[in-house]
């Protein structure tokens, strides 16, 4: 099976790196829909962990094209990038749309699948290079 994620390491700083993925994806011609902040929302509850935000990405012309194809894929949209700390080092990772196509091969989103990927790849790049 191939690899259904693409994780860095950035010397960036924890909110550097939140703050370079919110910037590349704009650049990329995608929109940052939301923010969450996966560490405070269970410190809420008691539960304490490095600091890990997932930003959810999307475009909407090649989403409306994969919806168009089999509206399940809503279930993995929009696209996730995850930024983290584990063992005081910031990590960028994200899901590769490529496995949606894996996942949902009677839905033929291959190509804008790897449109997207190629997209989501420079975002993580650049992002996990921004000084």
């Amino acid at each position: 099976m191939k690899p259904f994620a693409i994780t860095v390491t950035t010397s960036l700083d924890f909110e550097a790196a939140v703050q370079a993925v919110e910037n590349e994806t704009a650049a990329a011609g995608f929109r940052v829909l939301h923010v969450h902040d996966v560490a405070a929302t269970l410190a809420e509850k008691g539960f304490t962990r490095e600091p890990l935000k997932i930003v959810e990405i999307c475009n909407a012309r090649y989403a409306s094209q994969v919806l168009e194809k089999d509206i399940e894929l809503a279930l993995m949209l929009p696209c996730p990038i995850s930024v983290y700390e584990n063992e005081g080092k910031t990590h960028i990772s994200a899901l590769l749309p490529s496995s949606m196509a894996e996942m949902y091969p009677q839905a033929g989103i291959e190509e804008v699948a790897g449109k997207v990927e190629e997209a989501v790849r420079s975002i993580v790049a650049k992002a996990s290079h921004t000084l």
